[in-house]
């Protein structure tokens, strides 16, 4: 088995459920390797865990996965720096809005080369696969995230550090509405809409940190350096975005 790097960057996005010859997985190799310096993804991995080399790449691609349309893991092939990425299909009974989805999950080394690239690659990724929304996160983020969201019958509902009580996806009326924040979040035209992003009254300085992507979405990063829930500037900063946006984890009085 390849070796497990001790941290990894995870990207997560949401999109649109694939349809019949859709282009969009090879859109995502090629748009990380783009945005990841040297980066070529023409490996996957074995069930017996072995690296296989991919000649006939996008064929392989197109072939989906063996439960259903996606894509299976291909990576870099390199044990002791991997970067990865894999897609599959989530239904529509845990999706939001009842529409499945398309999602995507990528990991980059936690160095200072992924950590720099980590923006570039999520709006790759993001706007590869025409998402609704992403975002970007160190290992370890998803387990406080996993304790946000509030499951039938939890009454109270506690999450950790204080952070808001979430809906579970499939709770949330629309696709556009993101599940929760990131350190990195990719919003697209509509799902900025669907928060209320930007407001030049209130969102300065998240601006500050923001840009536009060419399909008029938003890449919008809380902090400058990657997310750390126990740095107290860190925490607080993604309490005032939760504030800010209600919409996101289905907050927003109704």
């Amino acid at each position: 088995m390849p070796a497990t790097q001790e941290n990894d960057i995870g990207i997560i996005v949401y999109a649109p459920a694939l349809v019949g010859a859709d282009s969009r997985p090879l859109a995502v190799v090629r748009g990380m390797e783009r945005a990841f310096p040297g980066l070529r993804l023409e490996w996957t991995i074995s069930r017996e865990g072995t690296l296989v080399r991919l000649p006939q790449r996008e064929s392989w691609l197109s072939q989906g996965r063996p439960t259903g349309r996606g894509f299976r893991l291909i990576c870099n092939g390199d044990e002791s720096y991997r970067v990865t990425v894999s897609g599959w299909e989530s239904p529509a009974g845990t999706s939001p809005g009842g529409q499945a989805q398309f999602e995507v999950h990528a990991a980059l080394p936690f160095d200072a080369t992924g950590i720099a690239a980590a923006a570039n690659v999520l709006e790759a990724v993001a706007e590869g696969a025409r998402a609704f929304w992403g975002r970007v996160d160190p290992d370890g983020i998803a387990v406080t995230v996993s304790e946000q969201f509030r499951h039938p019958g939890e009454k109270p509902h506690v999450p950790p550090k204080g952070l808001p009580s979430l809906k579970l996806p499939w709770e949330l009326p629309t696709p556009e509405i993101p599940h929760y924040l990131g350190w990195l979040n990719y919003w697209s035209a509509a799902a900025a809409r669907a928060v209320g992003f930007p407001d030049s009254a209130r969102d300065s300085e998240l601006l500050s940190r923001s840009r536009r992507t060419a399909t008029g979405g938003w890449v919008v990063r809380l902090t400058d350096a990657p997310l750390d829930l126990d740095n107290p500037t860190h925490l607080d900063a993604l309490k005032r975005a939760y504030e800010r946006f209600p919409e996101i984890g289905g907050r927003a009085a109704p």
